[in-house]
């Protein structure tokens, strides 16, 4: 029962709740305001490129807001691992990989489902809870055959605007075509969380449709190779039907400025931006989860 308070003169004040129900109001209070974030939609300030007429051959930078549901979002972190075949691309993955990990803090802190896609590492992980969420989601059909890897269908797209044909270091390397690759998990920097899926393959598919998931947010690398090309990456995830957005500012490529188009690194790396903006999905910025200023790599002042 509820204490009344008696002012001065004898008058009668406001009714105090006793002490323990203050705290226990105070803390439902803190929880519905923690619900009430975590489901709230996300407003994703996105960017595009639209043709400007049929066979044109140019486009027109495009903004809008992508309002989506976290709870029917994935974020797929795309082979950010530990080590690499070009000590460039390894310390550049380093070097973005804080960023990566408060994006995903910010992100499942929302309610969005956070997919960790290291290939070729699950004998890593193959006693994890996240590994064995991803496998116990069950098989599904989906609209389009699932492929173990999505190459160029000039239907879809011209040729890259960067020529990776000598594999994309930007710098001298010891490993040799045909050594074993040198990674074997996820960076460590990046947190693996109770809720957490781990995969590798098209089970991300799979648990995408067990979960109501149909907006996917992508990070990682590379741009021109895996982030594409992958299983559970942009093609085949367009190709699915999902609506899909790059985080421009949490990803690199593999390019050799040696190579055409004869730009920097980083130049090579928007130009390949533009390209995904042209013709698969939009991209968004950090920002728009962790505020402040987009990642950008030390080594990038153009």
């Amino acid at each position: 029962m509820s204490r009344l308070a008696i002012g001065p003169e004898g008058r009668k004040l406001t009714p105090m709740l006793p002490r323990s129900l203050s705290l226990l109001f105070a803390v439902a209070c803190g929880v519905a305001s923690a619900l009430a974030e975590e489901t709230a939609a996300l407003h994703l300030p996105a960017r595009e490129r639209a043709g400007t007429s049929t066979g044109s051959g140019e486009f027109r930078e495009v903004t809008k807001t992508l309002d989506w549901n976290p709870r029917q979002t994935a974020l797929v972190i795309c082979d950010m691992w530990d080590a690499h075949t070009c000590p460039n691309a390894a310390a550049r993955v380093g070097e973005m990989a804080p960023r990566v990990n408060e994006f995903a803090k910010a992100a499942r802190a929302r309610g969005v489902l956070i997919i960790h896609c290291p290939s070729n590492t699950m004998e890593f992980y193959k006693d994890h809870p996240g590994r064995k969420l991803a496998q116990g989601a069950p098989e599904v059909t989906p609209p389009v055959p699932l492929k173990k890897w999505c190459y160029i269908d000039p239907s879809k797209e011209p040729p890259l605007p960067i020529d990776d044909t000598d594999g994309g270091c930007d710098c001298v390397r010891t490993w040799k075509k045909g050594d074993p690759y040198p990674w074997t998990r996820e960076i460590a920097t990046i947190e693996i969380m109770d809720g957490d899926a781990i995969t590798d393959s098209a089970e991300a598919y799979n648990l995408m449709q067990q979960r109501g998931i149909e907006n996917v947010l992508v990070c990682g690398v590379h741009l021109n190779m895996c982030v594409l090309g992958r299983p559970f990456a942009i093609r085949q995830l367009v190709g699915e039907g999902k609506r899909v957005a790059l985080i421009r500012d949490l990803t690199d490529t593999m390019y050799n400025p040696e190579q055409a188009p004869h730009v920097s690194h980083f130049a090579g790396t928007r130009l390949m931006v533009e390209h995904v903006e042209k013709y698969w999905c939009p991209s968004v910025l950090s920002t728009s989860l962790l505020g402040g200023e987009p990642f950008r790599f030390k080594g990038d002042t153009e």
